[in-house]
């Protein structure tokens, strides 16, 4: 449902294109007192607000945010919907915590009941933290896919999601077979892909738990289907790469497998990525495929640390993300998820300034997600996605910028350092608010 015609009013932020290699500037446009012409759930006009208050159709509804930042809706691209009933279960390296935590877990949302109320916790949270686009993980059942992508085409969300595939190295309750994973994902593709806002991807869970077959099937939905996505998880942890290995001996490395199942390309999207060679490099950069990168799963399981400057600094440059992967990571907030991607790079001796942080959680991920033509900046013709960011949202906060000379910089710099839920002063999805302090979210 979206609103004939809305504008908003405060501080706005959105990000150009990519900068260039090496360049010390993050292209930005900022208006310090900005307003956004909204009509049918997109951006018409982007403008000073001196300039366009004047030229709105009197009864023109107006939100002003004086004091916050109007920010293109948060974008995550790498989330388990299922899983949020395993944050936080602690003790466990990657294959134990699927086994003893997720698979269990997972295994309810073959109940459609259970999944829609999974589903709509899921949603409200994404929405509270001013995350309006995601790449979903569902489950092995197509009912999860259903609950999920009929609760998302309720709130008009632009979502990305799939049915998980694994036909072994699971239990019982959670295999498909190569043959019926591909029936099955192909029927749910056909039923949700392009149907308002929704977008579909292939979901081989990872190689660990699909065989030859199964991967040569997800290979068939992509050719069979241009514009679909293929998400899967690639070198998260040692004990998961010795594992490949053994399955697929005719491989050189994890990444070689994907690559030889035609799973490869600009739509795909590979979580971690932490473990690779330089021939993993290559084949990732001239393929085009993104890695995304899980800073809070990756340290809560103990899995590595992503080297951003490799990915992009090699001869063929790798696209890259950054993502929640709840629920190994642990915050669904794009704002924590971020400080902690700067800690991760600050401890390999990369600086990440705040300005390429917020670039990378707005049109960044829409770029890897191939959806900059559509979401993640504040242009006219754009979807009207918005995340209002307070960056004085808690005492802590307003206490570090009441100094003099405090600018743009410094807010960024506070929010991706200090901030979280707390900041989220209002969440716009297709123009209409969502979520919001003082809200019912």
């Amino acid at each position: 449902m979206t609103e004939p015609m809305r504008a908003l009013r405060g501080r706005v932020l959105s990000f150009g294109p990519p900068p260039q290699p090496g360049a010390a500037d993050v292209p930005h446009r900022f208006l310090d007192d900005g307003v956004i012409l909204l009509r049918d759930g997109r951006i018409e006009r982007v403008e000073a607000a001196a300039t366009l208050l004047p030229d709105l159709p009197p009864g023109t509804p107006v939100d002003h945010y004086p004091d916050a930042l109007i920010l293109p809706g948060l974008i995550d691209p790498h989330i388990h919907y299922p899983q949020t009933r395993v944050v936080g279960a602690h003790g466990t390296q990657l294959l134990e915590w699927l086994h003893r935590y997720t698979f269990p877990e997972e295994a309810k949302l073959r109940d459609p009941d259970y999944a829609a109320v999974c589903a709509r916790f899921f949603l409200d949270e994404l929405l509270r933290q001013g995350t309006t686009t995601a790449a979903v993980y569902c489950t092995v059942h197509p009912q999860s896919v259903d609950a999920f992508f009929a609760e998302s085409a309720r709130r008009n969300t632009r979502m990305i999601a799939g049915k998980v595939m694994m036909d072994r190295n699971a239990p019982d309750d959670l295999r498909d077979t190569a043959e019926a994973g591909a029936r099955e994902s192909a029927a749910l593709l056909a039923a949700w892909h392009g149907r308002g806002r929704q977008l579909y991807a292939v979901t081989p869970r990872f190689a660990v738990t699909s065989t030859e077959a199964q991967l040569d099937a997800a290979a068939g939905l992509l050719r069979d289907h241009p514009g679909v996505y293929l998400q899967t998880h690639l070198a998260e942890n040692h004990a998961e790469i010795a594992t490949v290995r053994a399955q697929f001996p005719a491989a050189r490395s994890y990444t070689d497998v994907y690559a030889r199942h035609g799973l490869l390309g600009p739509r795909s999207l590979f979580g971690h990525c932490l473990h690779l060679d330089d021939a993993d490099v290559a084949l990732l950069g001239e393929s085009g495929s993104v890695a995304v990168f899980c800073p809070t799963s990756n340290l809560f399981l103990g899995s590595g640390l992503f080297d951003m400057a490799r990915l992009r600094g090699a001869a063929a440059p790798v696209p890259v993300a950054i993502a929640t992967d709840i629920g190994g990571g642990t915050s669904y907030s794009m704002l924590r998820t971020a400080a902690e991607g700067y800690k991760v790079l600050q401890m390999q001796g990369q600086t990440w300034p705040p300005l390429a942080a917020f670039r990378q959680i707005t049109r960044g991920n829409a770029e890897a997600l191939s959806l900059d033509d559509r979401i993640g900046a504040i242009e006219p013709g754009f979807e009207a996605d918005f995340a209002v960011l307070d960056p004085r949202a808690t005492p802590a906060m307003a206490q570090r910028l009441d100094r003099d000379g405090s600018d743009l910089v410094d807010e960024l710099s506070v929010l991706l350092t200090l901030g979280d839920d707390r900041c989220v002063r209002a969440t716009y999805v297709a123009g209409v608010r969502v979520a919001g302090v003082g809200q019912d979210r």
